[in-house]
């Protein structure tokens, strides 16, 4: 396995995961955990941009990154949104987000990840589509706003569109990429 700075950058975004969720669910420093939970967040969203764009401008893309990499980005949001939609009311970070929204963004990604197993089954990469990035930028500024969660007006509408923004462009980067790629569904027997 090569660890270039593109690799290391994806290892450090999963290695940030477990803190992200110590710092949502534990509250560590009270009032102040929801920033602290945002800014760890935002470090690893930027790691998402910047190992892929390390890569390719320096033609380090490995199979470790091809795999690492949307895999981080899931785990990421997927830790998010579960920690934002805690069902018990305990938290007060929670219940931020429908349940029924977060098992269809989840549910999205394990399709994808199924399709993309197919296609590496035979022998093809199928790389993310312009609107999966729309929805992975909608997503991370949705749990953003979720998790600071300020008391105006404004800002409240402003989590509302992006929670339906989010939810819009999953199902429709969903339809887009298997419109795209659905010759890898076709079964060719010889």
């Amino acid at each position: 396995m090569d660890m270039n700075l593109p690799n290391k950058l994806t290892v450090f975004r999963v290695i940030l995961i477990p803190f992200f969720v110590i710092v949502m669910l534990a509250l560590p420093f009270g009032e102040m955990s929801k920033f602290v939970a945002v800014g760890i967040f935002i470090v690893a969203s930027i790691t998402d941009f910047f190992d892929g764009y390390l890569a390719r401008k320096n033609n380090l893309v490995s199979n470790f990154g091809k795999f690492m990499d949307p895999l981080a980005d899931k785990l990421l949001v997927g830790a998010a949104m579960i920690c934002l939609c805690d069902v018990t009311g305990i938290l007060p970070v929670a219940g931020k987000i429908p349940g029924w929204i977060v098992i269809i963004i989840i549910s999205r990604e394990y399709f994808i990840s199924g399709f993309r197993t197919i296609a590496a089954d035979q022998g093809l990469v199928l790389a993310a589509g312009w609107w999966g990035k729309v929805k992975t930028v909608c997503q991370m500024f949705m749990i953003i706003f979720l998790i600071i969660d300020l008391d105006f007006t404004l800002f409240k509408y402003a989590e509302i569109l992006l929670v339906w923004l989010s939810l819009f462009f999953t199902v429709f980067s969903m339809i887009d990429y298997v419109a795209k790629n659905g010759n890898v569904l076709k079964d060719e027997v010889k």
